[in-house]
């Protein structure tokens, strides 16, 4: 948990396609509109950082060993805390991060199988903070959609990544997973059905109780 801080840590979830993308920037703005003493970051993963950055390039495009992929992710992530995450919070502001430790848990581990005990272990290594707890979001919003549906949405758009290019039963195991983790601490998750069109899933974000 990241009550230690005074800032708010907000992370946007769901299987590529799920329609995050779409929303993130204008919940972006929703949020400075409300709290205007607050300064808002927005970053995202992989990336975040310049070396971040790099890292997502290799990590999107080239192809690798399932645990080089995992500790390459986990590597750009502790850049992103110590660089970015960190200090926002440690100052007080609104951190909005489009995905963080749950997608490893749900691509990595759900997707291409790679042991939950060691993903476990990566998190607390590269989260843990001295007291023993966790830096993970005060709030996740999980845009949850069928793999079928986020599969039509994908063809339509940019050319695909690595990850995009994996077929329904990928995907459908990456969003098991996910609800898997949403189920394990629904205090933390916001499920989105985003089945919904756009204006309605908006309608929901807007009336978003969020305790800041």
């Amino acid at each position: 948990m990241t009550s230690m801080y005074p800032g708010f840590f907000i992370s946007f979830e769901g299987i590529d396609g799920a329609g995050k993308s779409t929303h993130i920037e204008s919940f972006q703005k929703l949020m400075q509109e409300r709290y205007p003493k607050r300064e808002v970051v927005m970053t995202r993963e992989p990336g975040g950082t310049a070396l971040g950055e790099q890292l997502r390039t290799l990590l999107l495009d080239m192809p690798m060993n399932l645990e080089t992929e995992a500790l390459l992710m986990f590597a750009a992530r502790r850049e992103h805390i110590a660089q970015i995450i960190e200090p926002a919070l440690s100052a007080g502001k609104i951190v909005i991060s489009d995905r963080f430790t749950d997608a490893s848990f749900a691509y990595q581990g759900g997707g291409r199988g790679l042991s939950l005990k060691k993903l476990n272990e990566l998190e607390h290594w590269v989260q843990g903070c001295p007291n023993g707890v966790l830096l993970e979001p005060n709030l996740t919003i999980l845009f949850d959609l069928p793999g079928e549906v986020a599969e039509a949405r994908r063809s339509k758009v940019r050319t695909p990544d690595k990850f995009e290019k994996m077929d329904l039963n990928f995907f459908e195991k990456v969003r098991q997973e996910y609800l898997r983790r949403a189920k394990e601490d629904p205090q933390r998750f916001y499920i989105v059905d985003a089945t919904k069109t756009p204006d309605l899933i908006w309608s929901d974000l807007k009336n978003l109780e969020i305790a800041i």
